[in-house]
């Protein structure tokens, strides 16, 4: 009797047994399915602007397990491209090369002036890019350039102070008014280090218009982080072109004109959500 009673219990033993390892194994399968799809980021800087302005979110979609490549444009940063030999082309070609480069699709980021970039990206090779997101960015219908888009913003401050090289192949912001402008909502720090930063701008490309077809450009998903207090390109400005293109993936966010610099945990958070 003794002997069936330990069988017994051996039995019950390595029931449980199987249970628990079927309940972890389909637990581990559920944290699986529930963790984020890995995907790759692009994220192109805008004008008075360099790589290092992405640095927060990238950091932050990595600890995600996020690819992320940011793209240092010609004439910004350490680029010493001469500004007389940069276009609106230049900057494309770079995004188009980097994009090529680059295993799979990509989500293809664009920051202010950047958007007139990433659209004609877009145009070139339409089928390397899962989806274009811009923020607080200019989004052109064909034919348009970024100073023409620019003319229709009226609540803007950036054009006032603007102030053009004697050549006319650099434009500068009156320094009095950079952070006011960019990151009036920024941390102390975060502002300095944009003064410290700061480069003169090329002046060609916002002269230079953007060719773009409904067959490649318009093909290419769509999303829009919108800055409510926006003092580089005014909200009106940014709804305007929210529904002239269409867009109805459309985030909003109460910041000036670089929410990745003053709120950045909420942009990498909207830019995970624009993957899925």
């Amino acid at each position: 009797m003794k002997k069936i009673n330990t069988l017994k219990s051996i039995n019950a033993f390595m029931v449980l047994a199987v249970l628990l390892v079927s309940t972890i194994a389909v637990q581990a399968k559920t944290v699986a399915q529930k963790k984020t799809p890995v995907n790759t980021y692009v994220l192109v800087h805008g004008a008075w602007a360099a790589p290092y302005a992405w640095k927060m979110v990238k950091d932050q979609l990595e600890k995600k397990g996020q690819r992320v490549i940011t793209v240092q444009l010609p004439g910004h940063g350490t680029d010493q491209t001469p500004a007389a030999d940069i276009t609106m082309d230049s900057y494309i070609t770079k995004v188009v090369h980097t994009v090529n480069n680059t295993k799979g699709k990509v989500i293809l980021v664009g920051h202010s002036m950047a958007g007139m970039i990433i659209s004609g990206v877009a145009e070139q090779i339409p089928d390397k890019i899962e989806k274009l997101v811009y923020i607080a960015a200019y989004v052109p219908t064909s034919g348009q350039s970024a100073y023409a888009i620019s003319m229709l913003d009226k609540q803007s401050l950036l054009g006032a102070s603007l102030v053009a090289s004697a050549d006319n192949t650099l434009f500068d912001v009156k320094l009095d008014q950079v952070t006011h402008i960019f990151c009036q909502d920024a941390p102390d720090r975060i502002r300095k280090m944009i003064l410290e930063r700061y480069r003169s701008e090329p002046a060609h490309p916002f002269s230079n218009p953007v060719m773009l077809t409904a067959e490649r450009f318009g093909k290419v998903p769509k999303a829009y982080l919108s800055t409510l207090l926006d003092n580089g390109i005014g909200v009106d400005l940014q709804n305007q072109m929210i529904r002239a293109h269409g867009i109805t993936e459309v985030y909003k966010l109460k910041s000036g004109h670089c929410p990745f610099l003053s709120m950045p945990d909420a942009v990498t958070t909207i830019l995970i959500k624009t993957a899925k």
